[in-house]
């Protein structure tokens, strides 16, 4: 008798292009109906948009299936969109369609907490029922392993991809994955660019919802590859309350605007001090110094996160305190934030603001881009 499981094992010999995995082992089936016994129809979703991967797969499921004698067989293979650049002409570019929303993490300087942001909001999210990814991009400093308990771990090789790891509900690829432990990369600006390229391209990303891309700081080679290699959605600048920072955070914020990146605002970090023994705040490094620069900048500010001891030990210890703790001020702020984020991410997808085109290199003849 030909049932929906005998069909779905049978599928399991057909193998996905490039790869030693199943269409199934994959995933990509995502429904089987049995007609009769001599029809079936069948519906797969998958990541290339390459028109020699959807025959090789057609073919190969109508030769499964013919070989057991289901004769009648639809087949319906949904795909991303190609993007597709002529010449000269300028069009929006995406090196990783599955993917629905880019957001990117910046900060103008070091050391005001983006990858702990990064960390935290994409569990918010993943607590609110987003689909989510990480990728460190931070290539100097890769610290996202260590703050989501995946240090220890190694990625999957599937053919010649990158299977991302997994914790708390949320897919992570970072260059500290890849190398030992405490292995310096002596880089220069072209390698970082093609490193970036590759951990969007060559990485099994899913369809995700959101990929939150941690950044390195600053505002160099690594931002405008990123920009020019897919449509960021949103763009957040993380800093501190000082105004040291706050010069800093002026620069990320043009950035974002030279790039045509919607801002989806600010998360001012470290925006005073909960003594765990008190429970009273005080403000080290000054608080609510945003505001005025949000407004400057036609956004807001995200959610101001103070310093407790909690995040710190979070951190290290590979447990988020958004999703251990998320009853904390800090993590309150996290959600709030998410939620803030994700509509500032529909609007922006409403308002037809989404998109590289413009910013695309330019080749002429006698030229380098």
């Amino acid at each position: 008798m030909i049932t929906k499981n005998y069909i779905e094992n049978e599928l399991k010999k057909v193998i996905y292009p490039g790869f030693s995995k199943s269409i199934v082992d994959f995933g990509f089936v995502k429904n089987i109906i049995v007609v009769d016994k001599f029809s079936v129809a069948i519906k797969i979703e998958i990541t290339s948009s390459l028109e020699d991967i959807e025959k090789k797969l057609r073919d190969d499921i109508n030769d499964v299936l013919n070989s057991i004698g289901i004769t009648t067989i639809e087949i319906d293979i949904k795909k991303p969109q190609s993007t597709q650049q002529k010449g000269n002409s300028k069009s929006n570019k995406n090196i990783a369609p599955q993917i629905k929303n880019f957001v990117m993490i910046s900060s103008g300087k070091g050391g005001v907490g983006k990858s702990t942001t990064t960390v935290n909001l994409a569990i918010a999210c993943a607590m609110q029922g987003k689909k989510v990814g990480i990728l460190d991009a931070d290539i100097y400093g890769p610290n996202i392993p260590r703050m989501m308990g995946v240090d220890k771990q190694k990625p999957e090789i599937i053919g010649n991809k990158v299977k991302p790891l997994n914790a708390y509900g949320v897919d992570v690829m970072s260059m500290g994955s890849l190398l030992d432990e405490g292995q310096a990369l002596i880089w220069r600006g072209a390698m970082i660019m093609k490193a970036i390229e590759q951990l969007l391209r060559d990485i099994l990303w899913e369809n995700l919802d959101i990929l939150f891309i941690d950044m390195p700081p600053g505002t160099g080679d690594a931002q405008l590859t990123l920009a020019q290699s897919v449509p960021i959605c949103a763009g957040i600048n993380v800093t501190t309350p000082q105004h040291v920072a706050l010069d800093d955070l002026r620069r990320s914020l043009d950035m974002f605007k030279k790039l045509n990146i919607p801002i989806a605002g600010i998360i001012e970090n470290m925006s005073g001090f909960i003594c765990p023994s008190c429970n009273t705040q005080s403000d080290i490094f000054d608080k609510g110094t945003c505001e005025d620069i949000a407004k400057e900048y036609d956004t807001k500010v995200l959610g101001s996160i103070p310093i407790e001891l909690s995040i710190r030990e979070g951190s290290d210890e590979g447990k988020p305190i958004v999703y251990f703790q998320p009853e904390t001020i800090s993590s309150k702020n996290y959600l709030k934030a998410a939620m803030v984020l994700w509509e500032a991410i529909m609007k922006s997808n409403e308002k037809g603001d989404v998109g590289n085109a413009t910013i695309q290199p330019t080749n002429k003849k006698g030229c380098s881009s």
